[in-house]
């Protein structure tokens, strides 16, 4: 019964074997410790035991079989999509997942940036990420892997291509990898967003493209259920005028010391000892891109300025009332209004040359752009249909800008589509600015800082007024400098009688 115990045994090892080594499941380290014959012990009085292996040897493989896959899932290459553009390569700019690490649909893989804007990708699947194919500020290719992810067993693998939002679909800040079928449109933050209030998104009402639920949309639903009003982030750095100072700090009520911000700290410079090459990316690229094609465009310069005496006292007086709609107001939104009228009577200011430079686009929107200096560098996000807003909706609209500015969220569709642009470089400091025109715009002003400075009034006497300059850049293979002239003291006009823009507002 041993020598039949013993050839039972041995049968059955090479039967294991070789179906191991068939399906590839285990290591040969493994087959070398489990199946050497001096790592088999065999108990001679196992007799009972003996026909239940004969009988069901075939079982016993399997079964050992399963235990070593079983617990594996199926993993897929999750792809960078087409974004668009041409644009055929990203830079990774942050990792919100390791390798190891569990995620679920909708959950923030990484954040990466082209030269147009920056985007967050999520997931599609269930799993766990397995490997990341590119380090931090790594170039990713378009139709490549960005992750492997071990899908949980049972899940539905969608074999479709991944899909990403274009301008069309989006309006926030994320490009977004949706999953077909989903109705509600909305992007991952969005989502936490209204799951941490408990808001059910069917409740809410979208604003932005083809009913897409938007954060403020989340945050305007919050405050009607509560009554509290969300003042949101200031926009543009507000131009200060000059006034008396305070007599001394502990004078000034604690209510406006607790709201005052201290100076931010200037960066200490770093010396390396030593010179450093680095790659142009992203937004740099773009610059280096755009500025280049706008050497080829002769410029024509005009300055001049403009007393805003008037405005200074029109906006003190409707910045409480903004401030009670939850709207920070700066004079931006003035100089918008007065620079979109003025195209009104001036629309070869808002064209654009064709390609080929034969044919001369008029555009039937004012996408006014302002210049932005953010962390990422220098940005020009636009206020779509100017002609079609009233000064608040304008003031809104910037609130919004600079608050995705401020956070880096800045898509394609605020970056896009812009057809005159202003530089608000007062902001900073400076008075004079020579600015160069972003193609394929035909003019672009810059606004100096509002200095309090003697100025003689109607009567000869000498008072004190609020004076800006402006510079002016306008293409001149189509704009001669009559055009630019007549247009700049138009919205001089507007801007020193702001209440003459009130009989040419629609």
């Amino acid at each position: 019964m041993a020598a039949v115990t013993r050839g039972s045994f041995n049968a059955l090892r090479r039967l294991v074997r070789s179906k191991l080594i068939r399906n590839h499941t285990l290591t040969q380290q493994y087959r070398r410790c489990c199946f050497q014959p001096q790592n088999l012990r065999f108990n001679r009085n196992l007799k009972p035991l003996a026909s239940r292996w004969d009988r069901s040897p075939q079982m016993f493989g399997s079964r050992m079989l399963r235990t070593a896959v079983a617990w594996r899932g199926p993993i897929v290459q999750f792809k960078l999509s087409d974004i668009g553009e041409g644009i055929m390569e990203v830079t990774v700019k942050e990792w919100y997942v390791k390798e190891g690490d569990k995620v679920s649909q909708f959950d923030s893989i990484c954040e990466v940036q082209s030269d147009k804007a920056s985007v967050t990708i999520t997931s599609r699947y269930d799993g766990v990420i397995r490997k990341l194919y590119y380090d931090v500020d790594g170039t990713a290719l378009v139709g490549k892997p960005l992750v492997d992810i071990e899908t949980e067993s049972g899940s539905e693998l969608s074999q479709e291509e991944d899909v990403v939002e274009t301008p069309a679909m989006a309006r926030e800040e994320h490009t977004h990898q949706e999953i077909k079928g989903h109705k509600t449109q909305a992007t991952p933050a969005v989502r936490r967003l209204a799951m941490e209030n408990n808001i059910k998104l069917s409740e809410v009402v979208g604003t932005g493209k083809d009913g897409r639920i938007l954060k403020e949309d989340i945050l305007n639903f919050l405050a009607k259920q509560t009554g509290a009003i969300l003042p949101p982030t200031p926009l543009f750095h507000e131009i200060q005028t000059p006034g008396p100072a305070p007599s001394t700090p502990a004078a000034a009520p604690m209510s406006i010391l607790a709201g005052v911000k201290p100076p931010p700290t200037a960066p200490k410079p770093v010396f390396s000892g030593k010179d450093v090459t680095e790659p142009l990316k992203g937004f740099h690229k773009a610059m280096v891109k755009t500025m280049t094609a706008a050497l080829k465009i002769p410029h024509f310069g005009y300055c001049d300025e403009v007393d805003l005496s008037r405005l200074v006292l029109l906006r003190s007086e409707l910045k409480t009332t903004a401030e009670r709609r939850g709207v920070k107001l700066s004079y931006m939104p003035f100089f918008i209004k007065a620079a979109s009228l003025g195209l009104l009577h001036f629309p070869i200011l808002n064209s654009s040359l064709d390609e080929g430079c034969q044919n001369l686009i008029y555009k039937a929107s004012h996408n006014i752009g302002l210049a932005m200096d953010t962390s990422q560098g220098l940005l020009v996000p636009n206020v779509k249909n100017v002609q079609l807003l009233s000064v608040f909706e304008i003031a809104q609209e910037l609130n919004r800008l600079q608050a995705l500015g401020a956070a880096g969220q800045l898509g394609k569709t605020e970056l896009n589509g812009g057809t005159f642009t202003l530089s608000n470089i007062g902001s900073i400091g400076g008075t004079y600015a020579k600015p160069v025109i972003l193609p394929p715009e035909v003019a672009i002003g810059a606004l100096g800082k509002i200095q309090v400075l003697p100025r003689f009034d109607t009567a000869g006497q000498v008072t004190r007024a609020h004076i800006m300059k402006v510079s002016w850049s306008a293409d001149h293979r189509i704009i001669d400098g009559a055009t630019m002239c007549r247009f700049s003291n138009l919205c001089r006009e507007y801007l020193e009688n702001p209440a003459s823009m009130v009989l040419d507002l629609k």
